[in-house]
């Protein structure tokens, strides 16, 4: 296994690089931009602070998505079960002097800027996951190496849970399990894990916080339009009163007279509903399908198993968070604090999103490797 982090350059790159998840990307982030200059948009001051924040964040995420393209693909995978490692070390420190806001502690504030430890445990799991059971591990080591892997898997779901962030710990937990389903445990292992799951239902939902509960409950439909079910009710007003073609580009009443809660961030798509009308929440929504359905067909390319459970495991992140959060939008799934890929704002998220899709595109561009 190397582990020399060194740039591997070759012209024949530009000819395999998937070059439609580029561009999806990009059309995404410009998106992204789009709706947030609108959700804080004011006549006094166009430009906003968080637009700004957010353009040079996308700028930021495109260096991040050529890095991790350029990279060497093998030690990519070592310095990546480390830092796994390192991210749980880092979640366990956010418990004990993390920075707090709006009631959770998710945060490490290192002056100029503060990341979320648990953004980084998207990225790097793939990378531990593929190495302790990728398919062409031994054997005798398989059971071994599960047991340990599930070990990861269960803290890093835990810490996060503890912060708490249930939305991304649902993610993290999620990704795991398809990925155990890909690398073919039998089929008594998910059933022993349905039942266990089943079983610890009632703890699970006494360990959730009143919040966490509450949410559930509106999504059942309890709780009061003017106070409990305030966000989820003026998120369906918004997107209901786009209509086919919406409002107009900054013209979105519920966004501009603050009727609609967190409208930058885990709301932003509700802004594009109002705004921009069913024709534009269907683009947005194609354009992640094609993102998600172009990427399964190139892995699909790759000759290693090891190296398809790798991509895979890249893009699952971006598929349960934008699935989560526009169902959330919409009122299908309980409200959770989980951002639209490439277009919410905040900086952690969008980076580690950038750098999932460059690392997926290094691999495919590489052709069919046979070992890690």
């Amino acid at each position: 296994m190397q582990k020399q982090l060194d740039i591997e350059f070759d012209s024949r790159l530009w000819y395999r690089i998937d070059w439609l998840n580029v561009v999806l990307v990009f059309l995404l982030a410009c998106i992204g931009l789009g709706a947030i200059f609108s959700a804080t948009y004011h006549v006094e001051a166009p430009l906003s602070p968080l637009f700004k924040k957010q353009f040079f964040g996308v700028l930021g995420g495109f260096f991040f998505y050529g890095l991790f393209f350029f990279l060497n693909r093998r030690a990519l995978v070592w310095w990546g079960s480390l830092l796994y490692l390192i991210t749980i070390a880092l979640l366990l420190f956010t418990l004990v002097r993390g920075s707090v806001g709006m009631g959770a502690q998710r945060w490490i504030n290192i002056g100029l800027f503060k990341f979320q430890p648990s953004e980084l445990a998207k990225l790097f799991f793939p990378a531990i996951f593929t190495r302790l059971l990728g398919l062409e591990v031994n054997p005798r080591l398989r059971l071994r190496r599960l047991v340990l892997l599930l070990f990861f898997l269960a803290c890093s779901v835990i810490l996060i849970l503890k912060q708490p962030d249930l939305g991304t710990a649902l993610i993290i937990l999620f990704s795991g399990i398809v990925l155990l389903w890909i690398a073919g445990l039998g089929r008594t292992f998910f059933i022993i894990g349905l039942c266990t799951a089943l079983l610890g239902a009632p703890l699970a939902w006494r360990m959730l916080k009143p919040y966490q509960k509450q949410r559930v409950v509106v999504f059942l439909g309890g709780g009061s339009k003017q106070k409990e079910r305030y966000q989820v009710e003026q998120s369906r007003i918004a997107v209901g009163s786009g209509g086919v073609l919406g409002k107009g580009y900054l013209q979105g009443t519920q966004s501009r007279l603050s009727f609609l809660p967190e409208n930058h961030t885990d709301f932003i798509f509700a802004v594009i509903c109002e705004e921009w009308g069913f024709m534009g929440a269907f683009t947005v929504v194609f354009l992640f399908f094609l993102l998600f359905a172009s990427a399964l067909n190139r892995i699909g390319t790759l000759g290693s198993v090891s190296y398809q459970l790798l991509a895979v495991g890249l893009i699952l992140p971006t598929f349960f968070s934008a699935f989560i959060n526009m169902a959330m939008v919409l009122g299908v799934l309980p409200i959770v604090g989980i951002p639209l890929p490439f277009i919410t704002y905040g900086l952690t998220h969008l980076l580690i999103d950038f750098a999932s899709m460059g690392w997926y595109n290094n691999i495919i561009s590489r052709g069919p490797w046979k070992t890690l």
